[in-house]
């Protein structure tokens, strides 16, 4: 079955497991999702991830989930840019969440980045997602 939205899919997995309480979760592998995983991992979002093979071949992701004190370190984390509406923005528009306590995800020309790594290098894109 084929997937519409491979990104939206993986921050609901990330919800749902942090829901859960779970210390790891794992996902279908994909560039964008391990770039996203990259930033999420630098902002110290999670604790890290990591590449793998599922038992029928397919590469997968394992990505593990950080806590402080028992409560997810992600409070919230939402998809904005959604296959139906794509959200592009540019450098001046880049929305900043929770007045800078949070970040938004950039897909930039210059790869994906927090929204403050793109106004310093001084690029827009698709705004993928924010978290806090």
């Amino acid at each position: 079955m084929s997937m519409n939205d491979p990104l939206g899919d993986m921050l609901t997995r990330i919800r749902n497991a942090q829901m859960r309480g779970k210390s790891t979760v794992k996902t279908p592998a994909s560039k964008l999702r391990a770039w996203v995983l990259d930033v999420l991992a630098a902002e110290g979002y999670i604790r890290g991830y990591e590449k793998t093979t599922s038992t029928d071949g397919h590469p997968e992701l394992e990505i593990s989930l950080k806590y402080y004190e028992g409560t997810p370190v992600i409070r919230e984390i939402a998809r904005v840019s959604k296959p139906g509406r794509r959200v592009y923005a540019s450098v001046k528009e880049i929305p900043s969440v929770r007045n800078g306590l949070g970040v938004s995800i950039v897909s930039t020309p210059k790869g994906v980045m927090t929204d403050a790594a793109a106004r310093t290098a001084n690029v827009g894109g698709e705004v993928l997602c924010t978290v806090f």
